[in-house]
């Protein structure tokens, strides 16, 4: 049970990092500097409530599976969520910072674009794994 509701966890979160990387940051782009820090503000305010929740969650339930069933796929599975963690909170977060102050608006706002690949491909791979060994849990892998 715990590794399906890990999957279902990791399949929000890939959505949410597609939506974000091929709709939420291009449009940044689109925006006067001045109306981007306005609604910049709104939209990380707004996102936050869905972002952490499935982030925290997603972290526990890998945890908690390396804890009660050590397997090597839980354990990439946490390097890779680490290493989101580390892009998120080392270089997305001041990016951000940087536009909700108003400062190298539409530098950092590409950026963001750019940068975000590597979220998207790092939760992408955590939901593949996820899959994968949901499926072989039940017998459709061997």
């Amino acid at each position: 049970m715990l590794i399906f509701i890990t999957t279902i966890v990791d399949f929000g979160l890939v959505i949410l990092i597609w939506m974000t990387q091929l709709i939420v940051y291009p449009s940044f782009t689109f925006f006067r500097e001045e109306d981007l820090v306005r609604w910049h503000g709104r939209y990380t305010s707004a996102v936050f409530y869905f972002v952490m929740p499935l982030m925290l969650g997603q972290g526990l339930l890998h945890f908690l599976g390396i804890y009660f069933d050590f397997e090597w796929w839980r354990l990439i599975s946490v390097v890779l969520i680490s290493m989101t963690w580390v892009n998120t909170f080392i270089f997305a977060v001041p990016l951000h910072r940087k536009i909700a102050n108003g400062s190298q608006v539409l530098d950092s706002a590409k950026a963001l674009v750019k940068l975000n690949w590597y979220r998207t491909a790092f939760w992408s791979l955590v939901f593949l794994i996820s899959l994968y060994a949901t499926l072989k849990s039940q017998g459709l892998f061997y």
